[in-house]
């Protein structure tokens, strides 16, 4: 059986000089650069021992806020030229999501449609916010337009919250909890929880109704409480056609990536249905045979498997 995971991620070397990430991360976070930067056969290898057919890759964008529009720009069309590069080496292991620079917007639309028209790049995949900036803010609305007119799926990912956020939030504990409990440890999860919620709010699903977002993280804490938002924030959302429950179920899709435990799935299953999930591991942050090990617990029939890890992204990406 063909396994797609879709949030596996990669950087370049002229990535990490623009933006001096990962300088500032705790040592685990710096000593996966080497594995970021595999673009070859330490990576396929990994996929075979984790059991992964097919990779989608994109890019581990922390540090991307520290460039200038223009670099970021620059940069980022750089990186696209190196994912193709790789995809064109590895045709039948690698797929890509293009990540534009939104400092620029409409230079983003053509970094879009530039990627698109290569080989191998299946979607788009953007991270966090922009300038402290949502992506309901209305500067942002033709890429996303774009993007619904491009025929592909977005990916939200989390990225490190805005410095004014980490310092009321998570400043002043001990040693690197507070820097890890910003990202993976909780912050960038309800961040991307919060920027979904206000797209919905927003109306922009309603404006751009065939446009499908990705979310990874076993759906960023969102499926727990869809419940209880949909009921908090529907009735008071009057100018929208459908409700917050409504729309995530018609537009949002989730992946397993890095959550790893029954309780989550079984939540997702049960509030958007199996139809709505994909695989994905979050290489290198999580091992590929973590996420074989999970798969292989589930306890899922042939035809549900086969759907989870690949039937349902290889619909969404036209894989």
């Amino acid at each position: 059986m063909k396994t797609i995971a879709l949030e596996e991620h990669f950087v370049t070397a002229d990535f990490l000089k623009a933006t001096g990430a990962y300088e500032k991360t705790p040592e685990p976070m710096r000593a996966l650069q080497g594995r970021l930067q595999d673009l070859g056969e330490g990576r396929i290898q990994a996929m075979d021992e984790g059991g992964v057919g097919i990779q989608v890759l994109s890019l581990a964008a922390m540090g991307k806020e520290e460039l200038s529009a223009e670099d970021q720009t620059a940069v980022f069309h750089g990186v696209h030229d190196e994912l193709a590069a790789a995809i064109a080496r590895h045709p039948e292991r690698f797929r890509g999501f293009c990540t534009p620079g939104l400092k620029e917007p409409a230079n983003a639309v053509k970094e879009m449609e530039r990627c698109l028209k290569l080989p191998g790049f299946v979607g788009v995949l953007l991270d966090g916010m922009t300038d402290g900036k949502f992506l309901d803010a209305p500067e942002f609305f033709p890429f996303l337009e774009a993007v619904e007119a491009a025929g592909v799926p977005l990916y939200l990912h989390p990225a490190p919250p805005p410095e004014d956020v980490f310092a009321r939030y998570y400043a002043g504990l001990p040693g690197e909890t507070g820097f890890l409990m910003s990202i993976a440890g909780w912050g960038w999860h309800s961040e991307t929880a919060i920027h979904t919620l206000r797209l919905i709010l927003a109306g922009v699903f309603d404006r751009l109704p065939k446009l499908q977002l990705i979310l990874g993280h076993m759906g960023e804490m969102l499926p727990y409480a869809l419940a209880r938002s949909n009921a908090v924030l529907s009735g008071a959302a009057k100018h929208l056609q459908r409700s917050v429950l409504e729309t995530f179920q018609e537009q949002i899709h989730v992946t397993t990536s890095g959550y790893f435990t029954r309780p989550p799935f079984e939540c997702c299953r049960e509030v958007l249905g199996l139809e709505r999930m994909m695989y994905s591991v979050d290489y290198p942050f999580s091992p590929n045979t973590k996420g074989r090990d999970f798969l292989a617990g589930l306890e899922l029939s042939d035809a549900e498997m086969e759907a989870l890890v690949h039937g349902n992204a290889a619909r969404l990406l036209c894989i």
